[in-house]
């Protein structure tokens, strides 16, 4: 049963089998990756079916062809509810509007614990973006921040400074403290086409999309494109659901933060996961598990109660998200034909077919051949929802909240408690 996991993930053998038998003996219920097969494969059934074809007869080409049709049929209607006319759903100028109104108006959570702009603007000036002051005109880093909109400026400082210089800014978090965050709510933004659409296109050309976010300071913005390139394909189911991914992203770090305000290494702990995203949060019978899977895992019991490990910092509201075809099935009851995919995949010869809504709606705005499919999104979900059916065990479940209170991050077998 674990083959078919192993193929939609390309794991390592023997190693991912070995994780597997240890989370089933932690966990002390075996057929968790039984049962999840089961549920990939009768929901890719089903989607096939919802396509209009036969999965026993259809070709990888075939379904990607038909899941490219759903996307442009997709697109064209959610835009249409948004506001758009069919001539403009490709142009960039005219949507990026509707789109961030029609998010601003989804009832939502978006309450963040964020960094102050007041030290937000310190950090700055302590290290003067040279590139960007150059770039807006400005002699001196106290004249820019007193006539710029202060959210454009420091998103865009990753397009500006370079990565060198970004990690170096990025050092001087560990002079924060939790008194320099405060509660307020993610801030959706575009920025201005004049400014700053020249400085921003290698960002748009390399991630050929053009959002982006700081989870430091709670701001996600739309990037600008060059006027030449004022259009693109399939604008709004690219950029809808990345938005509401970049807002539980946001949130995700938030509760982390939270979380963490207690340690004293907490200004080290807001530059390691601001430059590497460390992936080690926590530990489940040897593996590790990022924080996005615990959030997760929590914010979806739903009327249990919260684990008092997470007081007093960290709430119930906190933990709460929305897998982004959730939030657009509540925009479009159509879409509900993409939950409950994200870890859905089908095995071809060379890779997987992802049902992914954020694979397949960036793989049609990019207008991309089959050979050329996208299925990032579907392991990385794949593997989540691995950890949080194990997860799922009083067990593991416990485990996992004494390392989180123990800042443990070496590698360690764990036992179950007996």
């Amino acid at each position: 049963m674990a083959k078919l996991l192993r193929d939609l993930l390309d794991a390592e053998e023997p190693l991912f089998s070995l994780a597997l038998r240890q989370l089933e003996t932690a966990s002390g219920r075996p057929g968790e990756d039984a049962r999840l097969v089961g549920e990939i494969i009768q929901k890719s059934h089903q989607a096939t079916r919802q396509l209009g074809l036969d999965h026993s007869d259809t070709t990888g080409e075939e379904l990607y062809g038909a899941l490219m049709n759903r996307m442009a049929d997709d697109n064209r209607r959610v835009a249409a509810k948004i506001g758009a006319d069919p001539s403009q759903i490709d142009d960039v100028a005219v949507m990026m509007p509707l789109i961030v109104a029609a998010v601003d108006r989804m009832d939502i959570p978006r309450s963040v614990w964020v960094l102050k702009r007041s030290r937000a603007k310190e950090l700055l000036k302590a290290m003067p973006p040279t590139r960007l002051m150059k770039h807006l005109g400005y002699r001196s880093v106290d004249s820019l921040l007193k006539h710029e909109k202060f959210d454009e400026v420091y998103t865009s400082l990753r397009f500006s400074e370079g990565s060198a210089w970004l990690n170096r800014y990025n050092q001087l978090f560990k002079a924060v403290r939790p008194s320099d965050f405060e509660t307020r709510d993610i801030k959706v933004m575009i920025m201005d086409p004049d400014k700053y659409a020249g400085l921003a296109k290698d960002f748009v050309h390399k991630k050929r999309h053009n959002i982006t976010h700081s989870k430091e300071l709670g701001t996600i913005v739309v990037v600008p494109t060059p006027a030449a390139e004022g259009r693109m394909t399939g604008l709004t189911l690219k950029s809808l659901p990345l938005i509401l991914h970049y807002i539980n992203e946001i949130r995700l770090y938030s509760a982390f933060f939270k979380l963490k305000q207690v340690k004293s290494s907490f200004g080290e702990i807001v530059v390691n996961t601001l430059i590497a995203d460390p992936p080690a949060a926590s530990q489940m019978a040897g593996q590790y598990v990022h924080w996005r899977v615990i959030q997760r895992y929590f914010g979806k019991l739903e009327g249990e109660n919260h684990p008092e490990d997470f007081e007093p910092h960290v709430h119930p509201e906190d933990l709460h998200w929305r897998r982004a075809e959730e939030m657009l099935a509540m925009l479009d009851p159509a879409m509900s034909f993409w939950q409950g995919l994200d870890y859905v995949g089908r095995p071809e010869p060379d890779n997987p077919l992802s049902f992914n809504l954020m694979d397949v709606s960036l793989a049609y705005s990019n207008q991309e051949t089959y050979q050329n499919r996208y299925f990032y999104h579907m392991r990385e979900s794949l593997w989540n929802e691995i950890f949080m059916r194990y997860m799922g065990h009083k067990t593991l479940e416990r485990q996992i909240l004494a390392q989180l209170d123990n800042d443990m991050v070496k590698p360690e077998k764990l036992r179950p408690s007996l």
